[in-house]
């Protein structure tokens, strides 16, 4: 009995210890807005998208849509966009809610929500 004690205070100790060197990543939940597009079938991006700002998992309220639509200079790959019916927004300034991971070369939104903007992209962008 004492020597399962001292067995299991072992395995406790060790698996404390490597959990504390485990470095935590957190994931934000960020809303971005931009232009969505297909990249090939099924493989989405937000381009010329604003930097990422902390939000809520929630879409937008009206009054925070903008009416001018903003121009940024970021690409993100959506994942998580199976839920969405994105192709009815294809081409569209759109504000895109998730989970932001970042990572190089392209980090990636998984996403809560989508939300349309404008009907268009801004002229040039996206193309």
């Amino acid at each position: 009995m004492i020597r399962a004690m001292k067995t299991l205070s072992i395995i406790l100790g060790l698996t404390a210890a490597a959990v504390a060197q485990t470095p935590s990543q957190k994931v934000d939940l960020v809303s971005v807005t931009g232009c969505l597009r297909e990249a090939t079938p099924n493989t989405w991006t937000l381009e010329s998208a604003t930097d990422p700002v902390p939000s809520n998992a929630n879409a937008p309220p009206a009054k925070d849509i903008p009416s001018t639509p903003p121009v940024g200079k970021n690409q993100y790959r959506l994942i998580g966009v199976s839920e969405f019916n994105l192709t009815s927004h294809r081409g569209h300034t759109v504000i895109i809610k998730g989970l932001f991971i970042k990572a190089t070369p392209v980090s990636r939104v998984n996403m809560t929500s989508v939300t349309m903007v404008a009907a268009t992209c801004a002229p040039g962008v996206g193309k």
